[in-house]
């Protein structure tokens, strides 16, 4: 086989195994804006909230991690996260953005969610993070209920590696090396 007929299938299987649901290569994630509550943003010693908008998504090379407001899919992809944090990537060219779909969380823990999303701001002030309370994002982008989706974005905003579930360790590999392509 010849290295022009490897690069076509190469692309081929990496799509077949990254892209999911409406996700395209090379192209932005489906536009959607989150006013309730929004974004968390530091306020003095509080959290103030601002509408978001997937069309912010530029200038940075970043992951999007997009999950149900509930622990287990906030372990789903854990490993995934302890790896970027462990690659101490550059603050001036990545960054973090956690959306949290607070319509898909246990029934009565609506409370908690906003209050763990608040704590985390806190603690990782420099990672955007979204508390979606109507599931905005989810339905745009056609994600699984109760899940986990992982998004790699270029500075451009546009889709360069996303899996809806759990990603493997060969997965987590490939991510990073693209985050790092990119950088």
């Amino acid at each position: 086989m010849r290295f022009s007929q490897i690069i076509p299938l190469a692309a081929l299987i990496f799509s077949s195994f990254t892209f999911a649901h409406n996700f395209k290569a090379g192209v932005p994630v489906a536009n959607v804006t989150v006013s309730k509550p929004g974004e968390l943003v530091i306020n003095g010693d509080g959290i103030a909230y601002q509408p978001w908008s997937s069309t912010s998504l530029t200038g940075k090379v970043r992951v999007i991690q997009a999950i149900a407001g509930r622990s287990s899919a906030k372990k789903m992809n854990a490993p995934m996260i302890d790896a970027i944090k462990a690659a101490n990537l550059p603050a001036d060219k990545y960054q973090t953005t956690t959306i949290i779909n607070q319509d898909d969380a246990i029934w009565g823990t609506g409370g908690f969610v906003k209050s763990s999303a608040e704590d985390s701001k806190r603690e990782f002030s420099w990672s955007s993070i979204v508390l979606d309370a109507e599931g905005k994002v989810a339905k745009a982008w056609q994600l699984q209920e109760k899940g986990s989706a992982i998004i790699i974005v270029d500075k451009d905003g546009n889709v360069n590696f996303a899996k809806d579930g759990v990603l493997t360790p060969g997965e987590i590999k490939q991510a990073m090396d693209i985050i790092n392509g990119l950088l």
